[in-house]
């Protein structure tokens, strides 16, 4: 499991890992990619495998039920990123 935090990512970082991630599991090639998480042939591995590498990746834990809502690239990112804007304050609160 990573080190890493995500408030040490800014939000081009996030956006950028996140549609690197999401490119590599589905097999697609580097660049915008168009369709939703089911029209680029999602699975729920694929499901699973892109929340473990955001996880490992950039510290964010994700629920895979985001991308069963079958959300497109864009969609996807602002999730993952509003998770990142809201990680420090949920540490807190458990601490």
């Amino acid at each position: 499991m990573s080190s890493s935090h995500p408030a040490q990512f800014g939000q081009p970082e996030i956006e950028q890992r996140v549609s690197r991630i999401w490119n590599d599991v589905l097999g697609l090639p580097d660049g915008p990619a168009e369709g939703t998480f089911f029209e680029l042939r999602g699975q729920s591995i694929s499901a699973v495998r892109i929340a473990a590498r955001i996880e490992d990746e950039l510290g964010i834990s994700i629920d895979i039920g985001d991308l069963f809502e079958d959300p497109d690239l864009e969609t996807f990112v602002r999730v993952v990123a509003a998770l990142a804007d809201s990680a420090p304050d949920a540490a807190r609160r458990s601490a």
